[in-house]
């Protein structure tokens, strides 16, 4: 490490960011996921929680996070950046900050659409030569509130079999290859992998969620950001082996490509069927979002052994995405009225 880069390192342990807390003072929780779905339920959480950690996929390959993984070989940094901004506080300093790392580039030459973050993440990578290091420094630059973990260390492919990827071969399985083409794919999207299989996950993602009080999964695109991280066998036997509550937090609308014309039950169906030894405890939906609930909590129940929690959490204004402060009330209740009774009640 270079002397400037450790003069930032003091400069940034000094800084003030969330109030300190006893162990055991709030929940742990740990939340898995993947672009603005993670995003969404990170800013829920923060509201209820101080000891926050995010799981994030690496298996982007769209944009400028593809463009940078392509060029030099590194994760793709888009969703752990976005992820730190859903962290940063509500004063000046967390709004700022996470408005810079969003900010892309706009101009007629290579540096078109490159977002701050995705270079500065990419940046500390190099200089120090370690992801969770590199992104725990970005998290105290930001002032956020919480931890981003990569899921895995090395960048992964996201691999899908579609039924009618071809309209012209309607019943024919085709192989489609990289998220970002994933997550538009026509056709049926019958299953997904991730190349390399068995890929090794990070440590202390697996040490986080062994030590958690609740792990959330989801929302979010359900092939390219959910499931993925059912596909990682370490984060897997994590999820099944730990003691902590588990929740599943649904989509509030069926996505145009990967789950067009999904019901909620189907969501289930299709997450149980890459993971059939992991256990839920609570499933949750918007109400608005559920036509029959009997099929749901039937589904919950059969697939899981989950209850379903229904909640008002859709932004007012009619559009398909999270209400931070409706999100943040309807985990709160979750974690108190399905958790074990603990230091935090």
């Amino acid at each position: 490490m270079t002397g400037r880069t450790l003069r930032l390192t003091s400069r940034l342990r000094s800084r003030r960011t969330t109030p300190a807390r006893g162990r055991g003072a709030t929940p742990k929780v740990v939340a898995l996921g993947g672009g603005m779905g993670l995003s969404a339920s990170l800013a829920a959480l923060r509201r209820i929680t101080g000891d926050l950690t995010a799981v994030v996929t690496v298996a982007d390959d769209g944009g400028s996070s593809g463009r940078l993984r392509d060029e030099l070989g590194v994760l793709p940094p888009g969703d752990l950046r976005k992820a730190l901004a859903a962290l940063c506080g509500d004063d000046d300093w967390g709004q700022t900050w996470s408005r810079v790392i969003q900010h892309r580039f706009q101009s007629p030459g290579e540096m078109n659409g490159h977002a701050v973050g995705n270079l500065l993440i990419v940046a500390l990578w190099e200089q120090l030569g370690d992801h969770v290091q590199a992104l725990d420094l970005v998290g105290k630059l930001l002032g956020a509130h919480g931890r981003v973990l990569p899921m895995s260390a090395v960048p992964l492919e996201l691999q899908a079999l579609v039924k009618g990827h071809d309209p012209d071969r309607p019943d024919d399985i085709d192989t489609v290859r990289g998220q970002a083409t994933v997550a538009l794919t026509p056709g049926e999207v019958q299953s997904v992998h991730l190349v390399p299989h068995d890929p090794p996950a990070v440590p202390e993602a697996v040490a986080a969620v062994l030590d958690a009080d609740w792990v959330v999964l989801g929302p979010g695109s359900w092939f390219s950001s959910v499931i993925p991280h059912l596909l990682v066998p370490e984060l897997l036997d994590a999820l099944v082996e730990t003691k902590a509550r588990r929740v599943l937090s649904l989509n509030l609308a069926p996505q145009p490509g990967e789950t067009e014309g999904f019901s909620p039950q189907r969501h289930l169906e299709v997450l149980g069927r890459h993971a059939p030894k992991l256990a839920l405890d609570v499933v949750l939906a918007d109400e608005a979002a559920v036509p029959d609930r009997e099929s749901l909590t039937d589904a919950a129940k059969e697939r899981f052994g989950a209850a379903v929690e229904l909640a008002p959490v859709a932004r007012p204004d009619g559009t398909p995405r999270h209400d931070p402060e409706l999100l943040a009330a309807a985990y709160d209740r979750i974690f108190r009225m399905h958790g074990r009774i603990g230091p935090w009640r």
